[in-house]
């Protein structure tokens, strides 16, 4: 229903799925005690916390700030240039942050970014999506890395040694796919 209200325009995405999760809490499709323990404190705190952090960002200037300096680069790019340099720049932030918190910091940053170079938005944010998404090269950087070193006996350099090929093949795949999906200009 959430995906339906959405798709016809009748609610916002954040409420519409707000309210699919209050209604499973309500009618009980889910016990209270599991979404209690399924809560993960400590990215909740981040993320709350990371919220207000990229809103300053955006309201001192330095998201503008960031996206000038990127878009000096930018500017003698050809646009799908452009497109690998954003999409890359969240490939970099995100194994500092985790995925979510990637793309509140680095979303505004590609918006302005996009702008300064007369493009429109929508393909340089898909590219910060993607980017957050793709953390090949650390074990820290996502879950799902985190979760198979232990017992797929990685060691921490194994990551970079194998992602970097992988993070290669996702910047070569997707730009052209941005770029066809989402036309800049």
């Amino acid at each position: 229903l959430a995906m339906l209200t959405t798709a016809v325009g009748l609610l916002p995405v954040p409420v519409a799925f707000f309210a699919a999760a209050v209604a499973i809490v309500l009618f009980k499709v889910i016990p209270l005690r599991d979404v209690y323990q399924s809560l993960d404190g400590p990215i909740l705190v981040m993320l709350a916390v990371l919220i207000p952090v990229s809103d300053s960002l955006r309201t001192t200037g330095a998201t503008a700030l960031v996206a000038a300096e990127l878009a000096r680069f930018g500017t003698v790019l050809p646009a799908p240039g452009a497109l690998t340099l954003i999409l890359v720049a969240a490939m970099a932030v995100t194994p500092f942050l985790n995925n979510a918190a990637t793309v509140l910091v680095m979303a505004p940053v590609a918006s302005e970014f996009a702008a300064d170079l007369g493009y429109r938005p929508e393909a340089f944010l898909m590219a910060v999506a993607i980017g957050a998404g793709c953390d090949f090269l650390t074990p820290i950087g996502h879950q799902c890395n985190t979760l198979v070193m232990g017992p797929g006996g990685y060691r921490f350099s194994d990551y970079p040694r194998l992602g970097l090929p992988l993070s290669f093949l996702v910047v070569i795949v997707a730009v052209p796919m941005l770029a066809i999906v989402w036309p800049m200009n």
